[in-house]
């Protein structure tokens, strides 16, 4: 809330910024958007990016994506409480809404919508979304909060903004598979567009939490990238017309093993790309799977 009223105060303009002769309205509650939503023709198509903050450019790809096929595009920052376990990083998740703005100005967006935690969960909510297949995934098993968490409030934000498309990034794609089954089971009328993991030279995945990593750890941190990469190689130079899971995890493991500061492997996983169940094998006439993984740094 501090952040928010800062900022007003900062440009002078309460809820909204000029930027080259545009205004960009920053809601900072559900009350808000709706106002700005019901000022809107109806014959415009709405895109919509949901984020946490901490933007960086494969955030941006997702808003050019966004502003390429759409008339508005909505920008969501909000830190989601619910998809964080007991001892995982809420507290210190990184935060800048004036960075944030600052970003999102460059790309003329229309709408930032940045509520607070008490506007998007009342004090004693009765109900979330349980997507209980996918709390059985490795992931889910590693992160037990957190795919309640992301349906739970994908739904809110699908109901609130009201989007005809919205955009997710291919780095979290267990994410990506669930919102999309989301939308499917709960008859939601969003359509889910996918969009390719923006990557560091190196080949790091561009993420907020990459902030956390000291110069040492950052400058390893793309084992798991040689690692992943490895199992793909695997799958797509193999002769046979099907390769074990086991086959692909040791390849994986091999490489993520030659880096010490690798402190644990959390898991790897080799999973169907509808669902995110483990495979035994993989088609490799026409391989269609997930290869992740989750390690432990220093």
């Amino acid at each position: 809330i501090m952040l928010i009223n800062k900022l007003s105060n900062n440009y002078n303009l309460y809820n909204k910024i000029f930027i080259s002769k545009r205004f960009i309205y920053i809601a900072k509650s559900i009350n808000e958007y709706k106002l700005y939503k019901s000022q809107l023709s109806s014959n415009k198509t709405i895109g919509f990016v949901p984020t946490m903050g901490a933007l960086h450019e494969g955030h941006m790809s997702l808003i050019k994506r966004a502003k390429q096929e759409n008339d508005i595009v909505i920008c969501s920052i909000f830190v989601n409480p619910t998809q964080f376990s007991i001892g995982e990083d809420y507290d210190k998740y990184p935060r800048n809404l004036n960075l944030d703005v600052d970003l999102l100005s460059k790309y003329n967006i229309d709408c930032i919508f940045a509520p607070t935690r008490n506007d998007v969960y009342n004090n004693n909510p009765l109900c979330h979304v349980e997507p209980a297949e996918f709390s059985n995934i490795y992931e889910g098993k590693a992160r037990p909060e957190f795919f309640r968490g992301i349906a739970t409030v994908v739904t809110k934000l699908f109901n609130i903004i009201q989007p005809n498309i919205a955009y997710f990034g291919q780095k979290d794609i267990s994410q990506c598979i669930l919102v999309r089954q989301l939308v499917k089971d709960l008859n939601i009328p969003v359509d889910i567009n996918i969009c390719e993991t923006i990557r560091d030279v190196d080949g790091l995945a561009l993420s907020s939490r990459n902030a956390y990593l000291t110069n040492e750890e950052r400058n390893v941190a793309n084992i798991l990238y040689k690692a992943l990469s490895a199992g793909v190689n695997l799958c797509l130079n193999k002769s046979d017309k099907k390769i074990s899971r086991q086959e692909v995890i040791d390849v994986t493991n091999n490489i993520l093993q030659t880096e010490k500061k690798v402190s644990k492997i959390e898991y790897i996983s080799v999973a169907d790309v509808n669902n995110m169940k483990e495979l035994e094998f993989i088609d490799t006439t026409n391989p269609s799977a997930v290869i992740s993984s989750a390690i432990r740094l220093g």
